[in-house]
């Protein structure tokens, strides 16, 4: 009897261990680079690794690099290229961070709540520190996290003749989408 208590205490601690912490492997993150020159440099990964601790506020994302899709398949291979993103090398790019304002999140309460994030952004081999504004909302069981910002490219060393030609942006849009 002692021995059933004790295994069934342990099962509901483990279970609930596991609920704080959300992961999903199908965030999507959209690029938005297009300028007043050309606006084909969107690009969008749909198989995007993301995590959430609802009890810590931990949050990160990771995103393989060649995973992102444009519609021409020229800009692609510029993108991926030892020019710009070296993806061969640099094949992740990643954030890992904390919100803020946790406090203000009902994960058990239907809603969308305002959250302020901090955090580390790793791309082409450079790590920045990145706050950005979002949203959690929750709806039933299932919680999504979303978040526009933008990132200079110069700060992650990414150049190319295109960004000097006014083709790309030098601050491209970045969204965030996971769902848990």
């Amino acid at each position: 009897m002692k021995k059933t208590i004790l295994s069934l205490a342990m099962v509901l601690a483990t279970g609930l261990l596991f609920a704080q912490k959300k992961t999903t492997t199908s965030a999507v993150i959209s690029f938005d680079a297009t300028t007043p020159i050309d606006a084909l440099p969107k690009a969008e990964n749909k198989t995007v690794i993301a995590s959430l601790d609802t009890k810590s506020g931990a949050i990160a994302f990771e995103a393989a690099v060649k995973s992102f899709a444009f519609s021409n398949p020229k800009i692609q291979e510029h993108f991926n290229s030892k020019g710009w993103m070296d993806s061969d090398q640099f094949a992740t790019a990643s954030f890992k961070g904390k919100i803020n304002n946790l406090k203000e999140v009902k994960f058990n309460k239907d809603g969308t709540y305002p959250v302020e994030v901090t955090g580390d952004l790793t791309m082409h081999g450079e790590t920045k520190t990145l706050d950005a504004k979002g949203t959690i909302t929750v709806k039933g069981k299932v919680i999504v996290a979303a978040s526009d910002f933008s990132v200079k490219l110069e700060d992650y060393k990414v150049s190319g003749g295109a960004i000097a030609a006014g083709k790309v942006a030098k601050e491209p849009t970045i969204k965030v989408v996971a769902e848990f």
